[in-house]
């Protein structure tokens, strides 16, 4: 059975804009097979005289200057990435230090190509706000040249009725600077059963880590390692594939001062390097009742993909964590809101076209997940997943699905899970709920619409989504016109 779309569209889009641009190291020729061409460039600028010297750097900090947060900051720091080219006789100057970190500098769209798969959560901040509004976070998927992803942000307003304002997001953009942070050995064990990475040098690290280690603790365990051991022919592989594991957990931060609108989670390991795709995020209760956010996204290194998790409670301070366990393999977790019957759960597709259940484990893995909807209808034959985390209700849990039918078309529906056993699909939309329109069709990927998260706000359902993995549109439907529109599921699920 198919109908009509149900959502009613909102007449606001957010569309890509090649303004917003980060700075990143540029090391020209550094995709050489043989050599880069860093030592010549450094050569020719400490040729400059000192007025050429200090007249390219004030040029440069006038034409880039309002662009960014404290430019000349970024500018030592690049310097310093590269500061072993400068010869050794040479004590460069404050300014032909800053101008040679600007060489090595470049301004990186991070948008430029598309702006795409939203999810949205209540804000921290409720202030000053009017009967029937809700200040609300909207984590955007923004694509940039060479189909590089990262995570950023803009702050919406609903209501009151249906009315939805985006706050401006211009503005000067600033990447979170990388923390230091522990690692949770149970994580690190868990990643090595992952990896079937079960050898006598992995057991002897493992077993001098404590619960909780930093990067100097996870070396003084290498360092504990037999001489008999270390000697081996593939231990040096090892420790390497344990220093990666170790790597792929940490943390970065915003100064409190950078309005969420200008904050972005770059990419910071080699699993990320080609991208942070498409973060669900969903606000919980921690153990103590304050409020904090979570998110799932996909990691990609331009080869492999692997499922993280990113925390944090005030949206400045994020620690990155991979996800571990059978139903970790694919894109596409969705954490639920709160712990149900004492279990923490999450909605998965790990073999790439069923909806699936899964549970964390007592060693911090997501088991081997229950199928709970397959593709079955036209609209979702080739594949079906969630579109962000469950949305509790008095009915049930309201799970948004995505389904993938001919010609590649995405569309998204709707299922109501049982609160209490949630593996049981207890309704859902005979149609969609949303489908590409005719103005939505054509982009960077064409034919599709894709959310990573909607909210529940004054008995209505919130739809952020992405069209056609290009701009952002938004949809709403009352949640009674939705609860009733739901049908028994056909019973194969």
């Amino acid at each position: 059975m198919t109908t009509g779309d149900l959502a009613t569209r909102l007449d606001l889009t957010l569309a890509p804009d090649p303004g917003r641009v980060i700075i990143k190291l540029f090391v020209p020729g550094e995709d050489a097979l043989t050599q880069t061409r860093a030592a010549t460039l450094v050569d020719r600028i400490t040729l400059l005289s000192h007025d050429e010297t200090a007249g390219m750097l004030r040029e440069t900090l006038r034409r880039f200057g309002d662009r960014h947060h404290d430019l000349e900051a970024t500018f030592l720091h690049h310097y310093d990435l590269v500061r072993y080219r400068v010869p050794r006789h040479l004590d460069l100057p404050p300014a032909g230090r800053l101008l040679v970190g600007a060489y090595f500098s470049h301004e990186y769209a991070v948008e430029a190509a598309a702006l795409c798969n939203p999810s949205m959560v209540a804000h921290p901040d409720q202030s000053g706000l009017s009967p029937g509004q809700l200040r609300v976070v909207l984590s955007v998927r923004q694509i940039g040249e060479g189909h590089l992803s990262s995570i950023g942000f803009a702050t919406a307003l609903l209501g009151p009725g249906t009315a939805l304002t985006v706050a401006d997001r211009s503005g000067p953009l600033t990447v979170g600077r990388r923390q230091s942070t522990h690692h949770r050995r149970d994580l690190f064990a868990a990643g090595l059963a992952d990896a079937g990475l079960d050898s006598e040098v992995s057991a002897t690290v493992l077993g001098s880590l404590p619960a909780l280690f930093d990067d100097d603790g996870f070396e003084q365990a290498v360092a504990r390692v037999p001489a008999d051991l270390r000697t081996r022919t593939t231990t040096h592989g090892i420790l390497e594939e344990l220093r990666r594991m170790t790597a792929s957990d940490y943390a970065v931060a915003f100064p409190a001062g950078v309005p969420l609108e200008q904050r972005v989670l770059w990419p910071a390991t080699a699993a990320e390097s080609n991208g942070m795709e498409d973060a669900r995020f969903v606000r919980v209760l921690r153990e103590d009742g304050m409020p904090s956010y979570r998110a799932t996204y996909t990691a990609y290194d331009g080869r492999r993909i692997s499922s993280c998790m990113l925390e944090s409670d005030d949206l400045c301070y994020f620690e990155m964590t991979p996800l571990r366990g059978p139903a970790a393999t694919n894109k596409g977790m969705a954490l639920f809101p709160r712990p149900v019957g004492g279990r923490r759960l999450a909605l998965c597709r790990s073999d790439g076209e069923t909806l699936g259940l899964t549970a964390l484990d007592r060693h911090n893995r997501w088991g081997p997940p229950t199928p709970i909807h397959l593709p079955r209808s036209g609209w979702e034959l080739i594949q079906v997943g969630n579109c962000g985390s469950p949305l509790e209700t008095e009915s049930g849990w309201l799970v948004l699905t995505h389904g993938v039918g001919p010609m590649r078309r995405y569309a998204i529906g709707a299922l109501l899970l049982d609160l209490h056993e949630p593996q049981r699909v207890i309704a859902e939309l005979p149609g969609t709920l949303l489908t590409p329109g005719d103005t939505e069709r054509e982009g960077y990927v064409p034919n599709v619409v894709y959310s990573c998260g909607g909210l529940l706000h004054a008995d209505a359902l919130w739809l952020p989504y992405g069209a056609s993995d290009t701009r952002i549109g938004f949809a709403h439907v009352a949640l009674t016109t939705l609860m009733a529109a739901m049908r028994p599921p056909r019973g194969d699920g």
